[in-house]
């Protein structure tokens, strides 16, 4: 696994962040791919939808035979101004830009839903969904429920709505694959 100097340092802190909580240590990490078809014309995370006990670090991994530059970005106002879909106290992360071979990494330490984003292919749909330990918070609301006292935030594209598994699945399978007919072409 190769690392940019960003993601070594993100990583690296999301790591130590973990480490950092008396009563969790860190749970070994679950690696979600970044995927295109070889033409970069479809894009997707795999898995898609993943459960995950608190303080399990995953890493995303834009791989060395991939066409296409991948982000995992967590929908949170900080990321701009994108809804916020992951539980009130947990971090935010942005990984950047991850060429083809490089990865990222981020510790999850907070119970609820986390949907995230890549930032170049949102609109086709380009989401993936982790419910840490018990579902809750933001993520396990409808899309618009921030409409009323957020009016500036982005809401989640329909396309990208639709590509979400249900936390229901989630819970049920722990980990879902993307369906060979959802991938956007």
């Amino acid at each position: 696994m190769m690392l940019g100097r960003r993601s070594f340092v993100a990583g690296t802190l999301a790591v130590a962040a973990g480490l950092a909580l008396p009563s969790r240590a860190v749970t070994a990490g679950v690696t979600i791919r970044m995927m295109s078809t070889p033409d970069g014309s479809a894009v997707w995370f795999n898995p898609v939808g993943l459960w995950l006990p608190p303080a399990t670090t995953v890493v995303w991994r834009n791989g060395a035979e991939q066409a296409n530059t991948h982000t995992t970005t967590a929908y949170h106002p900080a990321n701009g101004r994108h809804s916020l879909r992951i539980p009130e106290a947990a971090i935010p992360w942005d990984s950047g830009y991850l060429l083809p071979g490089h990865s990222f990494a981020t510790t999850l330490t907070v119970e609820g839903v986390y949907d995230y984003f890549c930032r170049p292919h949102e609109m086709a749909g380009m989401v993936g969904r982790i419910v840490v330990g018990r579902p809750g918070g933001p993520g396990a609301r409808p899309f618009d429920w921030f409409t009323a006292t957020h009016p500036d935030w982005l809401p989640v594209p329909l396309a990208a709505q639709r590509a979400f598994p249900p936390v229901e699945r989630i819970l049920r399978d722990k980990v879902v694959r993307p369906d060979s007919g959802r991938q956007v072409r």
